[in-house]
């Protein structure tokens, strides 16, 4: 078996556990296999996903560009797929599958598109979309008043982010201080490290000892460092903590803050690069499956229902730049 079958395996006994039982029916991504321990719940881990689908609405594909419009397709960038459930690979190890693809996917129906993936690493999402060599970003990110500068936002759901330690520290992460003096890992240019940054400068600022923060991009390298004690606790995506924790049994969440930071409720979204004219039509299209159900069936396919919101916003207040 190899290294990304293994992880697609264990993503099955993670939403065996947060989903509870009863087969997936074949309008929530059904055709799935079970995994083990799943007793009966299953996920589909195959390169033909079967998504959930919704229908084209001619009134909200007339707001796409022309020049994506003549062109008939999508092209989506995200993150290289090693993140279950947000993204990470199908069993041929080539097929990047996930939650952001589910509802990228629904996004490009509404608006009659056909859609393309681009798995890339994280700070080539941003270069993409510069670029214009990618329409739209779906990967897990989140609005920031400094990406608002350059970016525009249709949101999708709610981002809470989440300290992972190993299992039995007896160490719970309620604010600044209790990060004071540790070593945190954390991955480069995300709201979790402007969010980290801003804590330990507010440490030193209290006469607290600063935050040592270890970077990193695969999350293979991070648990080692987690494992080997090099790293004291790592900051992310919650639902990514929450599924290793709960497949591995060797870490837990210790603490789970918005990915906006404090009086901000933290928002994912869909991100395109400012006034390129797309975001109106992604903004409805989202809408559009909220409304009719299609978004939710989609969300309770990767466990992650506590994070759905009821109205897609544009451009809404973000995580505030960092002093």
């Amino acid at each position: 078996m190899n290294r990304r079958t293994a992880l697609a395996l264990a993503v099955t006994s993670a939403l065996a556990l947060t989903t509870g039982c009863g087969a997936s029916s074949a309008d929530e991504g059904g055709g799935s296999r079970p995994g083990p321990g799943a007793k009966g719940s299953s996920i589909n881990l195959e390169p033909k996903q079967n998504r959930v689908q919704a229908k084209k609405v001619p009134e909200i594909a007339k707001l796409v560009p022309d020049r994506i419009r003549e062109r008939g397709t999508l092209d989506v960038v995200n993150s290289a797929g090693s993140t279950p459930p947000l993204t990470f690979y199908a069993t041929d190890d080539r097929t990047v599958i996930g939650v952001e693809t589910d509802l990228a996917s629904l996004v490009a129906d509404v608006l009659g598109l056909k859609v393309r993936y681009h798995s890339v690493d994280w700070a080539n999402i941003f270069v993409g979309l510069d670029s214009g060599k990618y329409d739209a970003g779906f990967s897990n990110i989140t609005v920031t008043e400094e990406r608002k500068e350059k970016y525009d936002f249709a949101t999708y759901r709610l981002d809470t982010i989440a300290f992972e330690a190993k299992k039995g520290k007896d160490w719970k992460v309620k604010g600044p201080a209790d990060v004071a003096g540790r070593t945190i890992g954390v991955s480069s240019g995300t709201n979790q490290e402007k969010l980290l940054v801003d804590w330990s400068e507010r440490n030193v600022k209290a006469g607290r000892k600063a935050t040592q923060i270890k970077y990193f991009q695969n999350s293979s390298d991070y648990y080692l460092a987690l494992g080997s004690g090099r790293i004291d606790a790592y900051l992310g995506p919650n639902p990514v903590a929450s599924y290793h924790a709960k497949t591995t049994g060797q870490t837990e969440v210790i603490g789970t803050f918005s990915g906006a930071g404090e009086g901000v409720e933290g928002k994912i979204a869909a991100t395109t690069k400012k006034d390129n004219g797309l975001v109106k039509a992604l903004h409805k299209a989202v809408q559009r499956v909220v409304d009719h159900g299609e978004y939710r069936k989609v969300l309770k396919r990767w466990g992650l229902t506590g994070e759905a919101v009821r109205t897609s916003e544009l451009n809404p207040e973000g995580l505030p730049k960092t002093s």
